[in-house]
């Protein structure tokens, strides 16, 4: 039976990271603002959130995080300079990421993990359930899944959590979730949790992606958090208090994702996201396959 649990309207982004990975572009650029074609990653996590209904944002950042901040902003002089050359189309692309939503900042200050990312947001998230958008995860938006996420928490409330099946010698990258299945065949109730577990001792392949929508009732459990496994407040070690015990703040459920991912995290998987995206582009895509096919032929 669906219950009535309050409305979720508060997007949480940590982009606080230093992004070691992606060195030397990083030194000067958040790694946030590299171009996932032609446009920057963190748009992209922003534009799923306002597409989920979500169009109060919080970024969590940190230092030479400015460029985040002036990217969702106003240019005026570009604007101008555009609506004088009478460049509508440019012109247009400059104001979307400026109206997209209501964009807050809070710096995180110490690299204390994601956990402690989280935890920054408590002030404005209230006392209300809240999303939390990685933005190392592009969710093709033809796979709506942070709005299922969101379903999932109204019907059942607590916590829910994205998750994917991956192959087992790779869970030793994520955090892993030991699950029960429900009614809903999209749908697990959430047992336990553990970080980047060893493959023999993980409790399933199902991995934690980065989307979650969570019970204000995590923040009271991460100010208690220990830092854990890299020396950094685990969310996933907050998670899994709540999946053992649902008179805190409720059950933890997880969402099954099969659609389009789109990993920027790691640069072998940021170039394939380029790729594919640039493929399915309407204005891009056929003279770029045609490109690539040719290319491919010839390095074969």
């Amino acid at each position: 039976m669906t219950q009535s649990h309050p409305r979720i309207s508060k997007a949480v982004i940590p982009a606080a990271g230093l992004g070691t990975r992606f060195l030397p572009a990083t030194k000067a650029t958040p790694k946030e603002m590299l171009p996932v074609v032609d446009k920057p990653a963190i748009q992209y996590v922003v534009e799923e959130a306002v597409s989920a209904g979500l169009d109060d944002v919080l970024m969590v950042t940190g230092r030479n995080k400015r460029p985040l901040e002036d990217h969702f902003d106003r240019n005026y002089e570009l604007e101008s300079a555009l609506e004088k050359k009478g460049d509508a189309e440019r012109l247009a692309k400059v104001q979307e990421s400026s109206d997209l939503a209501m964009i807050h900042y809070v710096r995180q200050g110490d690299p204390k993990g994601l956990g402690h990312a989280v935890l920054c947001a408590a002030p404005h998230v209230g006392d209300e359930p809240f999303a939390v958008l990685l933005g190392d995860d592009l969710i093709d938006p033809r796979d709506p899944l942070l709005q299922r996420m969101i379903e999932v928490q109204e019907q059942y409330g607590g916590s829910v959590i994205a998750l994917m099946e991956v192959e087992p010698e790779q869970i030793h990258l994520y955090g892993c979730a030991a699950v029960d299945t429900t009614e809903d065949g999209d749908v697990v109730k959430v047992s336990g949790l553990v970080e980047k577990p060893d493959p023999a001792d993980a409790p399933s392949n199902y991995a934690v992606i980065g989307r979650y929508v969570l019970d204000p009732h995590v923040f009271g459990i991460l100010r208690d958090t220990q830092p854990g496994r890299g020396g950094e407040i685990q969310l996933t070690d907050a998670l899994q208090q709540l999946a053992s015990d649902e008179k805190v703040g409720g059950p933890v459920h997880g969402v099954v994702f099969k659609g389009r991912r789109y990993d920027t995290g790691d640069r072998s998987d940021y170039l394939r996201a380029i790729v594919r995206l640039a493929c399915e582009r309407e204005d891009l895509g056929p003279d770029f396959r045609t490109w690539l096919r040719s290319y491919v032929a010839e390095e074969m």
